[in-house]
């Protein structure tokens, strides 16, 4: 078997084998077949698509790539939730502490984030000395103890899928369906949930710019879920403005510890109840939707959804009194962002609200950026509000110099108009089984 022929196979259109599959992963991961025909197979894949027995065929041979995590030791089914990544985007932070204090058993393995904002990992150590590294045997103790850890990955699991995502970052083949499809699920099925709900983002801020492309690559995920035996939901949401009013590392942080409290964004909460319905429905918590969002309202108002944050948190060693009084999370100095027009806010572009925050110090460059976690955007204005000149929009924080570039930035992802607009709606579509 030669490289040379699997890359003149999937150029003319030809389905690849099993077997095919099988020997570009294997020779990939272990360096005898080289970077550059790698990039040729990936560029014909996009250009030629792959068939659904091809994506199984790939998503398998990644997680056989490396090691698998056995978390049969966690009593009852355990849940875990996946984002293809959207701009302020805080949900497992909320989501994760309120269905486990329903009694899910919540076990997310989480990796660093690259982008507009760090990852759900780098937000966690917003809170001092919370510790996200922890064994295999320590995460299944944790989530048997109190129902929820989240942790980095263990163990080397799908390295395949790691030096595949870096090529395709450097050569414009990250868009394709096929390859995301298979990169999240090959992930997500190698650290063993029995369930998984897929938060699918499409809009101005998410890989996905349109409903039918969101719509493909869910029926997909959900497909492959399937496939391996894993209850699989994808819902379809909004991300044509950012989802809540925080994007960065610390004041997500806030903005969940306030969801928590039942007093957070609107559209935040909108997005985890309806994940949290879903996820407790697939581990049979509860029989029908109405029961379940009923229990969703309670633990948000009693208080016991935030007590168990703080529960996780104290027990990964973190400081739980930051929880109790967020004033004290260090964010880095504040400068006010004034609006120029008077009318409503007509649009937000996400995609550039979260270029921005990167650019403050809230997200990484490279895998070597170091983030300040105290930078960040704070939105006052959304879209459908009302403005008049010199009216806040938006609160920079940042170390940076160069604020006034910073502030010019996000002032032109505003756009401000006479005719109130209402914000589109956030929950799309949710695709649960594929014919």
């Amino acid at each position: 078997m030669h490289m040379y022929d699997i890359i003149e196979k999937k150029k003319n259109g030809a389905v690849l084998s099993t077997d095919e599959i099988n020997f570009v992963i294997q020779g990939y991961t272990d360096g005898t077949i080289p970077d550059y025909q790698m990039s040729a197979l990936l560029m014909a894949i996009c250009l030629q698509n792959m068939t659904v027995e091809e994506t199984f065929a790939l998503t398998k041979a990644m997680i056989e790539s490396g090691e698998t995590i056995d978390l049969s030791g966690i009593e009852g089914v355990k849940v875990d939730k996946h984002s293809t990544g959207g701009v302020g985007d805080t949900t497992s932070l909320v989501l994760g502490p309120l269905v486990a204090s329903l009694g899910v058993p919540f076990a997310k393995m989480s990796g660093r984030g690259l982008g507009h904002t760090g990852g759900t990992l780098d937000k966690l150590e917003s809170i001092p000395g919370l510790c996200i590294d922890m064994s295999k045997e320590q995460f299944i103790d944790n989530t048997n103890a109190i129902k929820i850890a989240i942790c980095g990955q263990t163990g080397e699991v799908t390295p395949a899928d790691k030096k595949i995502y870096a090529l395709r970052d450097a050569t414009a083949t990250v868009n394709h369906k096929g390859l995301i499809a298979s990169s999240i699920m090959s992930k997500k099925i190698a650290v063993g949930a029995d369930a998984l709900v897929l938060d699918v983002k499409v809009g101005s801020g998410a890989f996905m710019k349109t409903l039918e492309a969101a719509t493909e690559l869910s029926q997909l995920m959900v497909v492959l879920g399937e496939q391996f035996k894993r209850k699989t939901v994808a819902v379809i949401t909004d991300m044509s403005e950012p989802l809540g009013r925080a994007v960065g590392n610390s004041v997500e942080v806030i903005e969940a510890i306030d969801t928590l409290q039942n007093k957070g964004p609107k559209d935040l909460k909108e997005l985890v109840v309806v994940l949290a319905e879903k996820l407790l429905l697939l581990a049979g918590a509860y029989d029908n939707p109405e029961d379940a969002r009923q229990g969703i309202e309670g633990a948000l108002s009693d208080g016991s959804a935030l007590s168990k944050f703080k529960e996780m948190v104290e027990l990964q060693g973190g400081d739980g009194s930051y929880l109790d009084d967020t004033s004290k999370f260090e964010l880095s100095p504040a400068f006010e962002l004034k609006s120029d027009a008077a009318g409503y806010v007509q649009k937000i572009d996400a995609l550039k609200v979260g270029e921005v925050a990167k650019n403050l110090g809230a997200g990484r460059e490279t895998k070597e950026s170091i983030l300040d976690l105290g930078a960040g955007i704070y939105l006052h204005k959304k879209i459908g509000d009302r403005v008049e000149i010199g009216d806040v929009l938006a609160t920079l924080y940042t170390k940076k110099d160069d604020v006034d570039t910073a502030k010019a930035d996000l002032l032109q992802a505003y756009t401000i108009g006479t005719e109130k607009q209402d914000g589109s709606a956030l929950i799309l579509k949710v695709v649960d089984h594929v014919e």
